[in-house]
C-alpha cells in the first residue's frame, strides 16, 4: 500500500518581507515550478497554526543570502568552573525560571548571540530561512537534550500563531509559559542532530543559520 501523500502550505514572501499563506498543492501540480528571481517560499505543514519549523525553503536566484558560521555560547556564568557546561550560560537569561536544563540555558545564549550576529549583517531573526543545530549530550545523560533545545528555540522563533497573529507564550524549564524573549513569526527549515563532540570543551550547543535580505 502506498504511503499517504503529505500536504504542505507555503509561506510566501518577497525577500524576507511580508508573508502570505497559500496551498502548496497548486505549485506541486505544476511540473518544473521554481520561485521567481526575488521570491522566498517557506513551506509549512498543513493544518498547523503554530508549527515549530518549516518543511523546506525555496529561494529565487536574485535573493541575497547570508550564512553564519557555527556559533556556540559565551562563558557568562563566573560562578561555574571554567570549561564546565554551566560556565557557558547566562544566569540573567533564566532568572526566576525553574527546571531550566544546561542545554536549554546554553541555547538561549546561542540564539541571542545569533540575533546579535545577524544585526551586524543588517538582518534580524525574522529573516532566518534555515537553521542547523548540533547538540552534545550533557554529562551523565544518555541522549542530547532535544526538549531543552526546543524550549529555547521557541523563545526566539516560531512563537506567533499564523492564523490569529497572536503571540504564543513559551515555556522556560518547568515554569509556566510566559511571553517569549523575542516575538518572531519566522519558521526556519531546521535540522537538529546529536554529535560526539564540539570544538570547545563544555559546549553542548552550536547553531548555524542562513538568512535572506529584504528585497530592495
Amino acid at each position: 500500500m502506498n504511503a499517504p501523500k503529505r500536504r504542505a502550505v507555503m509561506l510566501t514572501a518577497a525577500g524576507a518581507g511580508g508573508a502570505l499563506l497559500t496551498s502548496a498543492t497548486a505549485f506541486a501540480a505544476a511540473r518544473g515550478w521554481r520561485p521567481g528571481p526575488r521570491q522566498v517560499k517557506v513551506m509549512l505543514p498543513t493544518g498547523q497554526s503554530n508549527p515549530a519549523i518549516a518543511t523546506g525553503v525555496a529561494t529565487g536566484e536574485s535573493v541575497a543570502l547570508y550564512a553564519s558560521s557555527g556559533l556556540g555560547p559565551d562563558a557568562l556564568n563566573p560562578a561555574a568552573p571554567a570549561g564546565t557546561p554551566e560556565n557557558w550560560t547566562d544566569p540573567s537569561m533564566t532568572e526566576g525560571a525553574e527546571g531550566v536544563t544546561v542545554t536549554e540555558a546554553q541555547a538561549l545564549v546561542v540564539l541571542r548571540k545569533i540575533s546579535d550576529n545577524l544585526a551586524v549583517a543588517g538582518l534580524a531573526p525574522a529573516d532566518v530561512l534555515t537553521m542547523k543545530c548540533y547538540l552534545m549530550k550533557p554529562p551523565r545523560a544518555e541522549l542530547a537534550d532535544y526538549a531543552g533545545w526546543n524550549r529555547a528555540y521557541r523563545q526566539f522563533y516560531a512563537n506567533v500563531d499564523l492564523a490569529s497573529g497572536e503571540t504564543v507564550p513559551a515555556p522556560m524549564g518547568t515554569s509556566a509559559p510566559k511571553p517569549p524573549i523575542l516575538v518572531n513569526r519566522a519558521r526556519p527549515a531546521r535540522a537538529t542532530m546529536e554529535v560526539a563532540s564540539l570544538a570547545v570543551p563544555g559546549w553542548l550547543v552550536e547553531v548555524e543559520v542562513t538568512a535572506a535580505y529584504h528585497r530592495k
